[in-house]
């Protein structure tokens, strides 16, 4: 069971399903606020992807910690980014880093904000 909110409340990253919405999902690949280990994403009943407007590769680029921070599918299309990795984890690099792993986290949480759900 994860007892640390920022691992558990905060996006680690988002993905894609084959329909071509998107979720954002913690640092254990569970929604947002899920701890319980027993949770297994495909049996869930939770409405955990939305349908974004505007989403693009640039946009994806833009929130992604770097070029090894994405994964595509068969066809080259982005199916998966992260917004940090465990060397860049705001919470876990050493103090002088802190600030900076911060900054450059939430300057990604603020471009997710702006996706839009298409209506």
């Amino acid at each position: 069971m994860l007892s640390c909110f920022f691992r558990i409340n905060m996006p680690y990253g988002i993905k894609r399903n084959g329909s071509g919405d998107w979720a954002c999902f913690n640092r254990e690949y569970k929604p947002l606020g899920i701890c319980d280990e027993s949770f297994h994403h495909g049996n869930d009943p939770l409405p955990i992807f939305a349908k974004y407007k505007g989403i693009t590769e640039e946009k994806l680029l833009k929130i992604a910690w770097d070029k090894e921070s994405i994964r595509r599918d068969q066809n080259g299309l982005i199916e998966q980014v992260w917004l940090y990795n465990d060397e860049t984890n705001p919470v876990n690099v050493p103090s002088r880093l802190k600030k900076k792993c911060w900054d450059a986290y939430f300057h990604r949480i603020q471009l997710l904000s702006e996706f839009t759900i298409a209506r």
